[in-house]
């Protein structure tokens, strides 16, 4: 376990699957959590109630609507002065956008997609890097999945992939464009996480069974493996792996 004592970390998406392990192992690790939720404020207590409360705040955005993720931020700024490290972790997936769909249902799967997994990040890539450039420094980690690189195999998600890369791509350019200034980025690309997003998945893909079936492993990613790497990745420690892509997927997809 890495020692977070002292760093203020952001965690979008902190009510369920990766996002509430994330926000568990590094408040046990001694951050102080802020940990977003949409609509399940439940789940973000479940996840953040073996901690002591007065290292935890607990704030609600709804990402499908920019003056909330921006009230986010500065709410969470606001709690103790500063964030040291934002997990950029929250997303949908949506199944019915094939390309079978009506051009209205393709749109609407487009535009709530693209509006909540990049727009709505990528305003807070845009908060973390000014606040960065002020305080001198800081991390950001974001969840994307190897869908950003391979593709999806369900191409009813086809707008989930097509995010994924647009939001990898934007941390890889922060990575590049501000690592003098000691802005740490990293992206850490899941496959099949024991998430319920990924129950179903499945469902579109023949089932549970068959999924296994087809993963090297033959099981699906903890998510407290994905957990585990992003407390590394908060520490610190390895300031020069800034601008990689963290692999998570039990040797099915290697590159």
């Amino acid at each position: 376990m890495y020692d977070l004592a002292g760093k203020t970390i952001l965690v979008t998406g902190a009510s369920k699957g990766i996002g509430a392990a994330i926000a568990s192992r590094l408040g046990a690790s001694g951050a102080f959590i802020v940990a977003q939720y949409g609509a399940d404020r439940a789940g973000a207590e479940r996840a953040t109630a073996h901690l002591d409360s007065s290292r935890t705040c607990l704030l609600q955005a709804d990402f499908s609507d920019l003056d909330s993720v921006e009230a986010l931020w500065q709410s969470a700024l606001a709690w103790r002065g500063r964030i040291d490290v934002l997990v950029n972790n929250a997303a949908i997936m949506l199944w019915d956008g094939g390309i079978e769909q009506p051009v209205e249902r393709w749109d609407a799967v487009w535009n709530e997609t693209l509006q909540v997994n990049v727009l709505a990040p990528a305003r807070l890539l845009r908060q973390a890097v000014k606040h960065y450039l002020e305080t001198g420094g800081g991390t950001i980690v974001t969840i994307s999945s190897w869908a950003a690189q391979k593709g999806v195999t369900n191409p009813a998600s086809i707008a989930y992939g097509a995010a994924k890369s647009a939001i990898h791509n934007a941390t890889q350019t922060i990575a590049r464009a501000y690592a003098s200034q000691g802005i740490l980025a990293y992206i850490v690309a899941p496959g099949v996480v024991r998430t319920r997003l990924s129950d179903q998945f499945a469902e579109t893909q023949g089932g549970k069974e068959a999924i296994t079936d087809s993963l090297a492993m033959k099981e699906w990613v903890p998510p407290e493996d994905i957990a585990n790497t992003v407390e590394f990745l908060s520490s610190g420690v390895a300031r020069h792996l800034s601008g990689a892509t963290l692999d998570i997927n039990g040797a099915s997809y290697i590159r």
